[in-house]
């Protein structure tokens, strides 16, 4: 009798355990968005810079706005905080350099923000212009959990650029 009960005990406590490993998972804040391809990583081409880590891009799906993910660059257009110092250089750069280009967008755990945009990492020609950003002195860091995949090597890059007062940390 002992022996069937702590039979019972030891499954329940196992149960529940998964049960709570389970639950623990799930991200009651995450808005997975199926109407996305498959594939963490499809093709776009950008259509529109709207400030330096906006996009607007033309996807298989049809067109999308695009906040990259892991970066913010100084305001261009904010309602209450106006042009921030580097912004319309940053803003420059991200037009100059993506306008036109076929890229490739990487979702990361959350595919949209509360703002309906798609939040990706931009890569062109194999490289993250996220990180582009950064370690040119355009953006500063931003990792929003449960995104921030890539965030030990973009802080890396952005620490960089801070040591040689690239950009935003030579300028402002």
């Amino acid at each position: 009798m002992a022996h069937t009960r702590a039979v019972v005990v030891a499954i329940v406590i196992a149960a529940a355990s998964f049960a709570g490993w389970w639950l623990g998972r799930q991200d009651p804040g995450a808005t997975a968005d199926t109407s996305m391809p498959g594939p963490s990583r499809f093709a776009a081409v950008v259509t529109e810079p709207v400030d330096g880590d906006t996009v607007h891009v033309r996807t298989p799906r049809g067109d999308e706005t695009v906040r990259f993910l892991g970066v913010n660059t100084p305001e261009t257009h904010h309602p209450t905080k106006g042009v921030e110092c580097f912004g319309p250089e940053a803003a420059a750069f991200t037009d100059r350099e993506l306008t036109g280009r076929r890229v490739d967008l990487e979702l990361d755990v959350e595919h949209r923000h509360k703002y309906g945009r798609l939040l990706a990492y931009v890569i062109v020609d194999g490289r993250r212009f996220n990180d582009v950003l950064l370690a040119r002195g355009y953006a500063r860091l931003l990792i929003i959990p449960p995104n921030g995949i890539h965030g030990r090597t973009m802080l890396e890059e952005e620490l960089a650029a801070r040591r040689a007062h690239r950009g935003l940390w030579g300028a402002c």
